[in-house]
Protein backbone atom coordinates (compact mmCIF):
# COMPACT_ATOMS: atom_id res chain seq x y z
CA UNK A 1 0.00 0.00 0.00
CA UNK A 2 0.97 3.57 -0.83
CA UNK A 3 0.18 6.97 0.51
CA UNK A 4 -2.45 8.99 -1.67
CA UNK A 5 0.15 11.11 -3.66
CA UNK A 6 -0.98 14.73 -4.39
CA UNK A 7 -3.91 15.50 -6.56
CA UNK A 8 -3.21 16.45 -10.19
CA UNK A 9 -5.13 16.23 -13.59
CA UNK A 10 -4.37 12.72 -14.13
CA UNK A 11 -2.83 9.69 -11.61
CA UNK A 12 -1.51 6.95 -13.88
CA UNK A 13 -0.38 3.28 -13.15
CA UNK A 14 2.10 1.73 -14.90
CA UNK A 15 2.36 -2.19 -14.60
CA UNK A 16 5.99 -3.10 -15.83
CA UNK A 17 7.15 0.10 -14.80
CA UNK A 18 10.59 -0.59 -14.09
CA UNK A 19 10.77 -2.39 -17.86
CA UNK A 20 12.37 -1.56 -21.24
CA UNK A 21 8.32 0.03 -22.86
CA UNK A 22 6.99 0.68 -19.28
CA UNK A 23 10.17 3.12 -18.01
CA UNK A 24 9.66 4.92 -21.22
CA UNK A 25 5.85 5.28 -20.76
CA UNK A 26 6.69 6.49 -17.04
CA UNK A 27 8.86 9.48 -18.42
CA UNK A 28 6.50 10.39 -21.06
CA UNK A 29 3.33 10.52 -18.69
CA UNK A 30 5.63 12.55 -16.30
CA UNK A 31 7.09 14.70 -19.29
CA UNK A 32 3.20 15.57 -19.97
CA UNK A 33 2.31 16.78 -16.11
CA UNK A 34 0.61 13.71 -14.70
CA UNK A 35 1.47 11.70 -11.65
CA UNK A 36 2.14 8.16 -12.17
CA UNK A 37 2.73 4.83 -10.24
CA UNK A 38 5.16 1.75 -11.44
CA UNK A 39 4.26 -1.26 -9.89
CA UNK A 40 6.94 -4.02 -11.07
CA UNK A 41 8.20 -7.24 -9.21
CA UNK A 42 11.66 -6.73 -11.06
CA UNK A 43 11.29 -10.87 -12.84
CA UNK A 44 12.49 -9.08 -16.20
CA UNK A 45 13.04 -5.28 -15.03
CA UNK A 46 15.34 -3.18 -13.51
CA UNK A 47 15.33 -0.26 -11.08
CA UNK A 48 18.14 1.13 -13.50
CA UNK A 49 15.58 2.18 -15.78
CA UNK A 50 13.71 4.06 -13.27
CA UNK A 51 16.67 5.31 -10.98
CA UNK A 52 16.64 9.23 -13.04
CA UNK A 53 13.10 9.45 -11.35
CA UNK A 54 14.60 9.24 -7.83
CA UNK A 55 13.04 12.14 -6.16
CA UNK A 56 10.65 13.32 -8.67
CA UNK A 57 7.26 14.04 -6.61
CA UNK A 58 4.78 13.31 -9.05
CA UNK A 59 6.58 9.33 -9.01
CA UNK A 60 6.06 6.46 -7.04
CA UNK A 61 7.52 2.68 -7.29
CA UNK A 62 6.41 -0.10 -5.72
CA UNK A 63 7.85 -3.28 -5.59
CA UNK A 64 4.67 -5.68 -6.47
CA UNK A 65 3.68 -8.96 -8.41
CA UNK A 66 0.58 -7.94 -10.04
CA UNK A 67 -0.84 -11.43 -10.37
CA UNK A 68 -1.30 -10.33 -6.35
CA UNK A 69 -4.42 -8.15 -5.15
CA UNK A 70 -3.30 -4.78 -5.85
CA UNK A 71 -4.82 -2.07 -3.12
CA UNK A 72 -4.10 1.95 -3.76
CA UNK A 73 -4.96 4.64 -1.78
CA UNK A 74 -6.80 7.84 -3.90
CA UNK A 75 -8.30 8.16 -7.25
CA UNK A 76 -6.62 6.31 -10.34
CA UNK A 77 -7.51 7.80 -13.85
CA UNK A 78 -5.89 5.16 -16.00
CA UNK A 79 -4.36 1.77 -16.04
CA UNK A 80 -1.64 0.60 -18.14
CA UNK A 81 -0.86 -3.34 -18.11
CA UNK A 82 2.61 -3.47 -19.41
CA UNK A 83 3.75 -6.34 -16.54
CA UNK A 84 4.94 -9.65 -18.13
CA UNK A 85 8.39 -11.29 -19.93
CA UNK A 86 8.54 -9.73 -23.26
CA UNK A 87 11.46 -11.30 -25.39
CA UNK A 88 11.82 -15.86 -25.50
CA UNK A 89 14.58 -15.91 -23.21
CA UNK A 90 12.63 -14.37 -20.76
CA UNK A 91 9.12 -16.13 -21.16
CA UNK A 92 10.62 -19.29 -22.00
CA UNK A 93 12.63 -18.87 -18.55
CA UNK A 94 9.85 -18.01 -17.10
CA UNK A 95 6.86 -19.72 -18.47
CA UNK A 96 4.86 -20.15 -15.47
CA UNK A 97 4.85 -16.32 -14.34
CA UNK A 98 4.30 -15.37 -17.93
CA UNK A 99 1.18 -17.32 -18.09
CA UNK A 100 0.35 -15.87 -14.63
CA UNK A 101 0.38 -12.36 -15.75
CA UNK A 102 -1.14 -12.22 -18.55
CA UNK A 103 -4.18 -14.12 -16.65
CA UNK A 104 -4.17 -13.23 -13.37
CA UNK A 105 -2.05 -10.13 -13.77
CA UNK A 106 -4.68 -8.81 -16.49
CA UNK A 107 -8.14 -10.03 -14.20
CA UNK A 108 -6.10 -7.82 -11.35
CA UNK A 109 -5.07 -4.65 -13.54
CA UNK A 110 -8.74 -5.02 -14.69
CA UNK A 111 -10.33 -4.78 -11.40
CA UNK A 112 -8.14 -2.08 -10.31
CA UNK A 113 -9.68 -0.10 -13.43
CA UNK A 114 -13.14 -1.60 -12.85
CA UNK A 115 -12.73 -0.13 -8.90
CA UNK A 116 -11.52 3.01 -9.91
CA UNK A 117 -13.64 3.40 -12.97
CA UNK A 118 -10.27 4.75 -14.62
CA UNK A 119 -9.02 3.89 -18.10
CA UNK A 120 -7.35 0.64 -18.50
CA UNK A 121 -5.25 -0.16 -21.87
CA UNK A 122 -3.71 -3.71 -22.53
CA UNK A 123 -0.13 -4.05 -24.03
CA UNK A 124 -0.95 -6.83 -26.08
CA UNK A 125 1.68 -8.05 -29.28
CA UNK A 126 2.21 -9.33 -32.49
CA UNK A 127 2.72 -12.56 -31.08
CA UNK A 128 -1.01 -12.96 -31.00
CA UNK A 129 -0.74 -13.68 -34.72
CA UNK A 130 1.96 -16.08 -34.37
CA UNK A 131 3.42 -17.62 -37.74
CA UNK A 132 1.00 -15.83 -39.64
CA UNK A 133 -0.55 -17.00 -43.06
CA UNK A 134 -1.65 -13.21 -43.45
CA UNK A 135 0.93 -10.80 -44.59
CA UNK A 136 0.79 -8.13 -43.57
CA UNK A 137 -0.66 -8.54 -40.32
CA UNK A 138 -4.29 -6.80 -39.79
CA UNK A 139 -6.47 -6.86 -36.56
CA UNK A 140 -8.86 -8.56 -38.03
CA UNK A 141 -6.77 -11.43 -38.06
CA UNK A 142 -7.06 -14.12 -35.71
CA UNK A 143 -3.76 -15.46 -35.74
CA UNK A 144 -2.23 -18.94 -36.29
CA UNK A 145 -0.22 -20.36 -33.04
CA UNK A 146 0.77 -23.13 -31.42
CA UNK A 147 -1.34 -23.14 -28.32
CA UNK A 148 1.48 -26.44 -27.06
CA UNK A 149 4.57 -25.31 -27.96
CA UNK A 150 7.48 -23.19 -26.01
CA UNK A 151 6.19 -19.68 -27.64
CA UNK A 152 2.65 -20.56 -26.53
CA UNK A 153 3.35 -19.87 -23.21
CA UNK A 154 3.67 -15.80 -24.43
CA UNK A 155 1.41 -15.95 -26.93
CA UNK A 156 -2.05 -17.68 -25.35
CA UNK A 157 -1.27 -15.57 -22.18
CA UNK A 158 -1.69 -12.52 -24.21
CA UNK A 159 -4.66 -13.47 -26.10
CA UNK A 160 -6.48 -14.51 -23.12
CA UNK A 161 -5.28 -11.47 -21.86
CA UNK A 162 -7.40 -9.44 -24.62
CA UNK A 163 -10.12 -11.60 -24.56
CA UNK A 164 -10.46 -10.80 -20.79
CA UNK A 165 -10.16 -6.97 -21.22
CA UNK A 166 -13.01 -7.28 -24.14
CA UNK A 167 -15.12 -8.87 -21.40
CA UNK A 168 -14.82 -6.34 -18.50
CA UNK A 169 -15.50 -3.85 -21.51
CA UNK A 170 -18.65 -5.90 -22.62
CA UNK A 171 -19.81 -7.06 -19.07
CA UNK A 172 -18.47 -4.52 -16.41
CA UNK A 173 -18.22 -1.25 -19.06
CA UNK A 174 -14.54 -0.70 -18.26
CA UNK A 175 -13.42 1.36 -20.41
CA UNK A 176 -10.36 0.02 -22.44
CA UNK A 177 -7.97 -0.21 -25.03
CA UNK A 178 -5.63 -2.86 -26.64
CA UNK A 179 -2.16 -2.34 -28.08
CA UNK A 180 -0.74 -4.85 -30.62
CA UNK A 181 2.94 -4.12 -30.36
CA UNK A 182 5.34 -5.08 -32.82
CA UNK A 183 9.22 -5.43 -31.69
CA UNK A 184 10.33 -2.16 -30.56
CA UNK A 185 13.94 -1.45 -29.52
CA UNK A 186 15.83 1.25 -28.21
CA UNK A 187 17.81 2.23 -25.00
CA UNK A 188 17.17 0.29 -21.73
CA UNK A 189 16.54 -3.19 -23.22
CA UNK A 190 18.63 -5.64 -21.96
CA UNK A 191 22.13 -6.80 -23.18
CA UNK A 192 20.71 -10.20 -22.51
CA UNK A 193 17.72 -9.74 -23.66
CA UNK A 194 17.87 -12.35 -26.11
CA UNK A 195 15.94 -10.59 -29.26
CA UNK A 196 17.78 -9.60 -32.30
CA UNK A 197 19.05 -6.33 -32.02
CA UNK A 198 20.44 -6.12 -28.14
CA UNK A 199 22.02 -9.95 -29.12
CA UNK A 200 23.68 -8.08 -32.20
CA UNK A 201 25.06 -5.20 -30.84
CA UNK A 202 26.34 -6.85 -27.60
CA UNK A 203 28.21 -9.06 -30.02
CA UNK A 204 29.36 -6.60 -32.40
CA UNK A 205 30.60 -4.47 -29.96
CA UNK A 206 32.62 -7.13 -28.94
CA UNK A 207 33.66 -8.24 -31.76
CA UNK A 208 32.04 -11.48 -31.28
CA UNK A 209 30.16 -13.47 -33.91
CA UNK A 210 26.60 -12.42 -34.75
CA UNK A 211 23.63 -14.95 -33.92
CA UNK A 212 21.51 -15.68 -36.47
CA UNK A 213 18.82 -18.27 -36.11
CA UNK A 214 17.69 -20.21 -39.19
CA UNK A 215 19.41 -18.81 -42.28
CA UNK A 216 18.07 -15.17 -41.53
CA UNK A 217 15.23 -14.91 -44.20
CA UNK A 218 12.75 -14.40 -41.47
CA UNK A 219 11.37 -10.91 -41.22
CA UNK A 220 10.85 -8.20 -38.81
CA UNK A 221 9.93 -4.77 -38.24
CA UNK A 222 12.33 -2.43 -35.98
CA UNK A 223 9.75 -0.01 -34.20
CA UNK A 224 12.16 2.66 -32.56
CA UNK A 225 10.43 3.34 -28.83
CA UNK A 226 9.71 6.90 -28.79
CA UNK A 227 7.44 6.56 -31.80
CA UNK A 228 5.75 3.37 -30.17
CA UNK A 229 5.37 5.25 -26.68
CA UNK A 230 3.81 8.31 -28.42
CA UNK A 231 1.62 5.75 -30.46
CA UNK A 232 0.83 4.26 -27.10
CA UNK A 233 -0.70 7.50 -25.67
CA UNK A 234 -2.42 8.29 -28.49
CA UNK A 235 -4.56 5.18 -28.34
CA UNK A 236 -5.14 6.09 -24.35
CA UNK A 237 -6.62 8.93 -24.80
CA UNK A 238 -8.72 8.02 -28.09
CA UNK A 239 -12.11 6.34 -27.76
CA UNK A 240 -10.92 3.04 -29.77
CA UNK A 241 -11.57 0.17 -27.98
CA UNK A 242 -10.75 -2.55 -30.69
CA UNK A 243 -7.44 -3.85 -30.62
CA UNK A 244 -4.61 -1.52 -32.94
CA UNK A 245 -1.62 -2.53 -34.25
CA UNK A 246 1.20 -0.25 -33.56
CA UNK A 247 4.77 -1.01 -35.07
CA UNK A 248 6.73 -0.17 -38.98
CA UNK A 249 5.56 -1.77 -41.86
CA UNK A 250 9.09 -1.31 -42.95
CA UNK A 251 10.19 -5.12 -43.21
CA UNK A 252 13.65 -6.39 -42.98
CA UNK A 253 15.13 -9.50 -42.80
CA UNK A 254 16.94 -10.41 -40.01
CA UNK A 255 20.47 -10.85 -42.16
CA UNK A 256 20.04 -7.46 -43.23
CA UNK A 257 19.89 -6.32 -39.57
CA UNK A 258 22.65 -8.28 -38.63
CA UNK A 259 24.51 -7.21 -41.63
CA UNK A 260 23.57 -3.47 -40.38
CA UNK A 261 24.73 -3.89 -37.15
CA UNK A 262 28.19 -5.00 -38.37
CA UNK A 263 28.45 -2.08 -40.58
CA UNK A 264 27.42 0.12 -37.88
CA UNK A 265 29.58 -1.03 -35.47
CA UNK A 266 32.13 -1.68 -37.83
CA UNK A 267 32.71 -4.95 -35.71
CA UNK A 268 35.19 -7.73 -36.58
CA UNK A 269 32.26 -10.27 -35.72
CA UNK A 270 30.64 -12.73 -38.88
CA UNK A 271 26.90 -14.18 -38.68
CA UNK A 272 26.78 -17.26 -37.23
CA UNK A 273 23.82 -19.70 -37.59
CA UNK A 274 22.03 -21.86 -35.07
CA UNK A 275 19.30 -23.96 -35.65
CA UNK A 276 16.04 -21.82 -35.81
CA UNK A 277 13.53 -22.32 -32.69
CA UNK A 278 10.51 -23.52 -32.32
CA UNK A 279 7.45 -21.74 -34.49
CA UNK A 280 9.68 -19.05 -34.90
CA UNK A 281 7.52 -16.80 -37.10
CA UNK A 282 9.19 -16.28 -40.65
CA UNK A 283 7.04 -12.80 -41.55
CA UNK A 284 6.26 -10.17 -38.88
CA UNK A 285 4.90 -6.66 -40.55
CA UNK A 286 1.85 -4.81 -39.35
CA UNK A 287 -0.53 -3.18 -41.41
CA UNK A 288 -0.97 0.32 -39.44
CA UNK A 289 -3.77 1.18 -41.14
CA UNK A 290 -5.83 1.28 -38.36
CA UNK A 291 -3.78 3.80 -36.49
CA UNK A 292 -3.56 5.77 -39.04
CA UNK A 293 -6.93 6.20 -39.53
CA UNK A 294 -8.05 6.33 -36.10
CA UNK A 295 -4.83 7.93 -34.43
CA UNK A 296 -3.33 9.85 -36.78
CA UNK A 297 -0.35 7.81 -36.07
CA UNK A 298 2.98 6.25 -38.32
CA UNK A 299 6.39 6.01 -37.17
CA UNK A 300 8.85 8.90 -37.25
CA UNK A 301 11.75 7.47 -36.90
CA UNK A 302 14.26 6.10 -39.47
CA UNK A 303 15.98 2.86 -38.62
CA UNK A 304 19.32 4.04 -39.26
CA UNK A 305 18.55 6.76 -36.80
CA UNK A 306 17.06 4.64 -34.29
CA UNK A 307 20.13 1.89 -34.44
CA UNK A 308 22.98 5.13 -33.96
CA UNK A 309 20.72 5.72 -30.45
CA UNK A 310 20.63 2.05 -29.64
CA UNK A 311 24.06 1.54 -30.01
CA UNK A 312 25.63 4.68 -27.95
CA UNK A 313 23.44 2.82 -25.12
CA UNK A 314 25.01 -0.19 -25.72
CA UNK A 315 28.02 1.12 -25.92
CA UNK A 316 28.03 2.41 -22.55
CA UNK A 317 26.46 -0.52 -20.94
CA UNK A 318 29.25 -2.79 -22.69
CA UNK A 319 31.71 -0.66 -21.46
CA UNK A 320 31.09 -0.80 -17.79
CA UNK A 321 31.07 -4.65 -17.94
Amino acid sequence: MIAAMEESSVRIVVTGGAGFLGSHLCDAFLARGDEVIALDNLITGSVSNIEHLAGERRFRFIHHDVTEYIFLEGRVDAVLHFASPASPIDYLRHPIQTLKVGSLGTHKALGLAKFKNSRFLLASTSEVYGDPLVHPQREDYWGNVNPVGPRGVYDEAKRFAEAMTMAYHRTHGVDTRIVRIFNTYGPRMRLEDGRALPAFMSAALRDEDLPVYGDGSQTRSFCYVSDLVDGIIRLLDSNEHDPVNLGTPDEVTINQVAEEVIRLTGSKGQIRSHPLPADDPRVRKPDISRARRILGWEPRVKRADGFERTLKYFRERVARR
